[in-house]
């Protein structure tokens, strides 16, 4: 599967099957697809904690508190990234360049993380809206939780829905000078 292939399988899935664990060597691969992400001076300033069991139940918790997101509590695994600290090179260039690149840098690796997992046949969904506070207590992390992504198996029937992207032209500007 070339990576397109892969860009357009790749969905936020909403409907996980509770019952079908991912295999610990799936899990492996995903997550060094993360470690193997481009980062601001290769400093590589986030931390990854895979959660399973009651401990990925608590962390969907952290993600549900207005009533959004309860689909979370079916996959089988919770992915928190938190921040970890800059290395001193990429901290000097985010404060003289007022670029958070640690953001930047778990954004790149939660794609990666996501295109890897689509390879695989695991299905992928990114989550924003987290209590910080809440999953840095059930994880024991110090860290800022900034991204939780779920994954697991789809349940039987779920479909690949078509993409609504904005058009090309739209999004992308040429200079030939």
């Amino acid at each position: 599967m070339d990576f397109l292939e892969i860009a357009n399988k790749r969905q936020s899935c909403r409907k996980f099957n509770p019952d079908l664990p991912v295999e610990r060597e799936k899990l492996e691969k995903i997550i060094q697809a993360g470690i193997l992400s481009p980062s601001a001076c290769n400093g590589q300033p986030y931390h990854f904690t895979v959660c399973e069991g009651e401990t990925a139940k608590s962390v969907a918790k952290c993600c549900t508190d207005i009533g959004i997101n309860k689909f979370a509590y079916d996959a089988p695994v919770m992915l928190v990234i938190s921040e970890a600290p800059y290395c001193k090179m990429a901290a000097t260039g985010a404060k003289l360049k007022h670029n958070d690149y640690r953001s930047i840098d778990i954004g790149i690796a939660s794609a990666y993380i996501t295109a890897e997992a689509a390879s695989l046949g695991v299905e992928s969904c990114i989550l924003g809206w987290i209590n910080d506070k809440q999953i840095r207590e059930v994880c024991g992390i110090s860290g800022a939780a900034r991204l939780v992504i779920a994954l697991g198996y789809p349940k039987e029937g779920y479909e690949i829905r078509p993409k609504k992207r904005k058009d090309f032209d739209e999004l992308v500007t040429f200079y030939y000078k």
